[in-house]
């Protein structure tokens, strides 16, 4: 079992920053994916972006070059800095965790973009 809390949701303006955190805890594996899901109201959840354990990432072409994540071994710990929000990035963000036993997920925090 591996238990996910987001935080750092919140609201802020157009052009704006916020910085995502999930921090992991229970079972480690040693190969994963670590990721941020997102899902508007009435729209279906949509990728964000995941990292592997090894490294390698993926982005939503709609945020490439305005989110960036990362991973803190030591800390267990997942974030995503997104920066140039948008109205359109309101949404409520999940985070994941894939593994060979399956899909963990966070409960949610809430990013309204909004002025």
């Amino acid at each position: 079992q591996v238990q996910l809390v987001e935080s750092g949701g919140g609201l802020v303006q157009p052009g704006g920053s916020l910085r995502l955190s999930c921090a992991a805890s229970g079972r480690r594996y040693s190969g994963y994916i670590m990721g941020w899901y997102r899902q508007a109201p009435g729209k279906q959840r949509e990728l964000v972006a995941t990292i592997q354990s090894g490294g390698s990432i993926v982005y939503h072409e709609s945020v490439k070059g305005r989110f960036t994540i990362s991973k803190d071994n030591a800390k267990n710990t997942v974030n995503l800095q997104m920066n140039s929000l948008q109205p359109a990035d309101t949404a409520v963000y999940y985070c994941n965790c894939r593994t060979v036993l399956g899909d963990y997920w966070g409960p949610g925090t809430q990013v309204t973009v909004s002025s």
